[in-house]
């Protein structure tokens, strides 16, 4: 069974475009009445794609404005969608005490969302002015109160390891000097200052300090480490894991994961050697990494960035 949703009912506007919908779709292979994972639901733009293929789907966002927006597309779903407010670190404990658990498919969408970068309010853009926020689940310490509150060597760590921005010293310097800031476009403007910024530079600088800080806060990379740990304990024997990622720090983790799962790296990583070698392949050998089109590019910018790959679950026991 498929169905067809409404514009009217659901986000009319569509503020976000699933990237790379189409090879998402091709390496899932929905069989109407699977049940399908989206951990990170956003806007609503690939679970409503597989709703429409029938699948049952079980969504996840840490973000409660997502959670509110998406009610219209449950009311629509005809009892096929099921959204939840949590990190997707956590689908497979929440989809086990609702006796869910094992699914077809898991598919994540790494980072920020468009929904998220074109409010101003939320503070993860300096495209339009707003407050400092940065914050995915809007609980905890705000991107001002870190700036503002963090010592210059850990600022200058936190650059350097998440924005691999290579004069992470000297912003951070620059930041500490101007506190406090309280605006995005306070802060765009002391790393571009710092950095020297020409206008006709194809890549703002201030792109890598908003990287670092939102990855930070977010704790992005570990949720992203546990996300495919949960992947790998939720997923049914021969079910699908499809994983879009928009840097080169989450493309690394995805990638090495699939390879010490796979069996691809015998040894495993030198800090679990022993571990690796115990357990036998949870995932068959990933498929090539897969880019954007230009054709999509040209339609949807962000595109530029993004990686999918993709695995398929064996039968063994997920790793210890």
């Amino acid at each position: 069974m498929t169905a067809t949703f409404a514009h009217d009912a659901v986000n009319q506007d569509r503020p976000h475009v699933p990237v790379m919908l189409a090879e998402v779709l091709d390496a899932l292979a929905i069989v109407p009445g699977e049940r399908h994972v989206d951990g990170t639901f956003g806007a609503g733009g690939y679970t409503r794609a597989f709703l429409e293929r029938g699948a049952e789907v079980v969504a996840f966002d840490r973000d409660p404005d997502a959670i509110e927006g998406g009610q219209a597309l449950v009311n629509a779903s005809e009892n096929r969608l099921i959204l939840i407010q949590s990190p997707f670190s956590a689908m497979d404990r929440e989809l086990a005490v609702r006796d869910l658990s094992p699914v077809d498919g898991v598919t994540l969408d790494i980072g920020v969302s468009s929904m998220q970068l074109d409010q101003a309010d939320r503070g993860f853009s300096f495209q339009s002015d707003g407050p400092l926020d940065m914050r995915m689940d809007q609980s905890g310490m705000t991107a001002a109160e870190l700036v503002n509150e963090i010592s210059e060597s850990d600022l200058t760590t936190i650059l350097r390891n998440y924005g691999e921005e290579k004069q992470a010293r000297r912003v951070a310097q620059a930041i500490v000097k101007a506190r406090p800031l309280a605006r995005t476009g306070d802060l765009a403007n002391v790393v571009r200052r710092a950095l020297g910024y020409r206008p006709h530079e194809k890549k703002d600088p201030a792109t890598r300090t908003f990287q670092a800080i939102r990855i930070h806060l977010n704790r992005e990379l570990d949720e992203l480490e546990e996300g495919l740990v949960a992947a790998e304990r939720a997923l049914k024997p021969g079910g699908r894991l499809v994983v879009v990622t928009f840097h080169s720090l989450e493309d690394r983790m995805v990638k090495k994961f699939l390879r010490e799962r796979s069996g691809s790296e015998p040894t495993g990583s030198r800090h679990r050697p022993m571990i690796a070698a115990e357990q036998a392949p949870s995932f068959e050998p990933p498929a090539k990494a897969i880019r954007a089109g230009e054709d999509e590019i040209a339609v949807n910018p962000r595109a530029r960035s993004a990686t999918l790959r993709v695995a398929r679950r064996t039968a063994a026991p997920a790793w210890r």
